[in-house]
């Protein structure tokens, strides 16, 4: 019996220890590859991020365009 409870306690304790291995290798791994990422300038990214808002203004305002075309013909229909 204290030979189960000791293999119990041993096993907790060699899992503990593998989880903290595992979140420190995770943590040097995401730093390395975080390392490898290539960022954009300020300059390109705010250029990128004004086109994105550009089309999304463009496609909301299509979208709205058609479904008040959609609505007026509903109406002119029934």
């Amino acid at each position: 019996m204290a030979n189960q409870e000791l293999a119990k306690t041993d096993k907790k304790e060699a899992a503990d220890k593998a989880n903290k291995l595992d979140l420190n290798k995770f943590a040097n791994e995401t730093k390395e590859e975080l390392a490898k990422v290539v960022w954009p300038s300020r300059q390109q990214l705010l250029s990128e991020s004004a086109a994105v808002i550009l089309m999304v203004i463009l496609v909301a305002t299509t979208i709205s365009l058609v479904d008040k075309l959609f609505v007026w013909g509903a109406g002119k229909v029934f």
